[in-house]
């Protein structure tokens, strides 16, 4: 039988202006423990800015989505418009705030936020072409602007509800490491770190995003 093999796209390298290194880090390691393979994808911009970790300031740098997310990936990492749907059976979007800064402007526009091209693309054809999409954190903002009516979760943050509602989704409250699946529109969502959640709980989270997206393969 061929393994599956799963997209992941990243936004960067930590939570604050890329992706959440503890949700994409359990994303790949869920993957890899049923022994399916993964391929990081990226989009080639650079980053809405650069925030400093240790102290929450945004510092006078540019730095790029792509090679930012190399980090994570260990250097395997493409750029995000090579991704073609027929050579994958799932595509998956880890959380971080650069899913709200870079992949989208979530994060400054709320429901009226516009999508990164690139990252639209990838959506759009994956939908299309019928293979699942997970998404974590607030990464199902997306799905909400993109897909519109599916049914996803980010947790149970009001504001973030409203948007995700003004944005036409449909939107169910979680804790802890449930997820919601949308069978229609194959798509599964978590709230992890949405949820200040240990990360035992956000490893847990994405082991039920990687499980319930092969039941929907």
């Amino acid at each position: 039988m061929k393994q599956k093999k799963f997209a992941v796209v990243l936004a960067g390298c930590g939570v604050y202006d890329g992706s959440e290194i503890h949700e994409a880090v359990c994303v790949l390691l869920a993957i890899d423990k049923i022994g399916c393979e993964y391929e990081c994808f990226a989009p080639d911009v650079n980053q809405y800015h650069v925030i400093n970790h240790l102290t929450g300031k945004v510092e006078k740098e540019v730095r790029n989505v792509l090679v930012e997310s190399a980090r994570i990936a260990r250097g395997k990492v493409k750029k995000l418009t090579t991704f073609d749907p027929k050579n994958f059976d799932a595509i998956v979007f880890p959380g971080g705030f650069g899913v709200a800064k870079n992949l989208c402007t979530f994060a400054f526009d709320g429901a009226d936020c516009l999508v990164n091209p690139e990252t639209e693309k990838a959506i759009v054809k994956a939908h299309k072409a019928g293979i699942p999409i997970g998404a974590l954190c607030i990464s199902p903002v997306l799905i909400a602007k993109v897909v519109g009516n599916a049914t996803v979760t980010i947790g149970n943050d009001i504001d973030t509800t409203i948007a995700v509602e003004n944005m036409g989704a449909i939107h169910q409250n979680t804790s802890g490491s449930e997820f919601i699946i949308d069978k229609e529109n194959k798509i599964v969502s978590s709230p992890c770190y949405m949820l200040n959640s240990p990360i035992n709980v956000i490893a847990q989270g994405a082991e039920n995003v990687i499980q319930a997206l092969m039941e929907l393969m």
